[in-house]
């Protein structure tokens, strides 16, 4: 089953072409206002914890442990529920990760969709 995901930084503008918006983080964009941000859907419960954002920090270093500490937080009953809605979305329409994050290489929308291209691949 292939998965249309695309990744999109909360504060660039939403666009037709982005299909369906899908805010993956804990809190919510600062500054951003609801109706620029046009978020069809926030998942918080696929977003990493407090604890695991801080321990990451964007570095660059800590991106591959972040990804392994990041899968068994989506471990959660809730997570993996939140995780198999994103999966039925994405199968039937295009998808955009939406984050706030400055990093546009690695945070956890990037984490998220290849968490989610693993899982898919093995099923």
């Amino acid at each position: 089953m292939a998965l249309r995901i695309a990744i999109k930084r909360a504060y660039e503008p939403a666009a037709k072409s982005d299909g369906r918006r899908i805010l993956v983080d804990r809190l919510w964009p600062r500054g951003v206002k609801r109706e620029f941000a046009a978020i069809d859907e926030w998942m918080k419960d696929v977003a990493p914890s407090t604890e695991l954002r801080r321990w990451f920090a964007h570095d660059p270093a800590h991106w591959k442990e972040f990804i392994q500490r990041y899968r068994k937080e989506l471990a959660s009953p809730a997570a993996e529920a939140a995780m198999e809605r994103l999966r039925k979305l994405a199968s039937d329409r295009k998808v955009t990760l939406v984050y706030a994050a400055a990093d546009s290489e690695y945070n956890n929308a990037v984490a998220l969709r290849t968490i989610l291209g693993a899982r898919t691949a093995r099923t």
